[in-house]
């Protein structure tokens, strides 16, 4: 069988500013992992999420796939509307769902361990079920945020340091055999703290593309998202 090659870009964490992104050419496929809005309010959240629909849906590349995050409240408590926006504008949503494009099999899922009151969020002994439900042929998984000690360093109120992310998710790891790659945002870059980029463990590759800087949302996009090349 000849070998197909495509494509793929990874945004995350827009929050609003998704009209600064510039989207390389000849990309097949683009995944925004969520934090495409920023209020809390859903209906405030409502237009940011209508705006981004639109820059979204406007992008020359044939499939375009989208979680939600923690900020993206339309999705969350005016979940009808917003799915049936988004199919309208040619965008495949993801929640707790597999599709398979072009043989590469694609699970999209927007749970994060609970912090404050914000949307999609579970408690962390509740993780384990979100990772149970992965199908087994997964490639690529995409979800907001990282797996626990994977580009997900922040600093606390207190100054400290900690990495945040999902400790129940490293149990599955293993198990899902045909993954390739884990696509994420949710944790920042912040000052000096650099977490976007790509991370190579036991031949998954992990990436975070959060789009604004932790706490200087003003300063808009400072990092463009990743491209890589997905074969099969």
């Amino acid at each position: 069988m000849e070998e197909k090659s495509f494509n793929i870009h990874h945004i995350s964490d827009t929050h609003g500013f998704h009209t600064q992104l510039k989207i390389p050419d000849n990309v097949d496929i683009l995944i925004h992992s969520g934090d495409s809005t920023n209020q809390k309010n859903p209906f405030l959240n409502w237009n940011e999420f209508i705006n981004f629909v639109k820059w979204y849906s406007s992008i020359p590349v044939k499939y375009k796939i989208l979680i939600s995050g923690n900020h993206d409240s339309s999705l969350e408590s005016l979940k009808k509307d917003a799915k049936e926006l988004l199919k309208d504008n040619g965008i495949i949503y993801l929640e707790d769902e597999l599709i398979k494009i072009e043989e590469i099999m694609i699970y999209g899922t927007p749970w994060t361990p609970t912090f404050e009151d914000w949307c999609f969020m579970k408690n962390r002994d509740k993780m384990y079920k979100v990772w149970e439900k992965v199908p087994l042929d997964t490639n690529i998984l995409i979800s907001h945020g990282p797996p626990k000690g994977i580009l997900d360093l922040t600093e606390n109120r207190d100054y400290t340091l900690e990495q945040v992310g999902d400790k129940a998710i490293l149990k599955y790891l293993e198990k899902w055999k045909d993954l390739k790659y884990v696509l994420f945002g949710h944790i920042h870059n912040r000052g000096n703290i650099t977490n976007t980029g790509i991370r190579e463990l036991d031949g998954i590759k992990f990436i975070n593309s959060s789009g604004v800087e932790d706490g200087r949302f003003d300063k808009g996009i400072i990092y463009n998202g990743t491209t890589f090349n997905f074969k099969i």
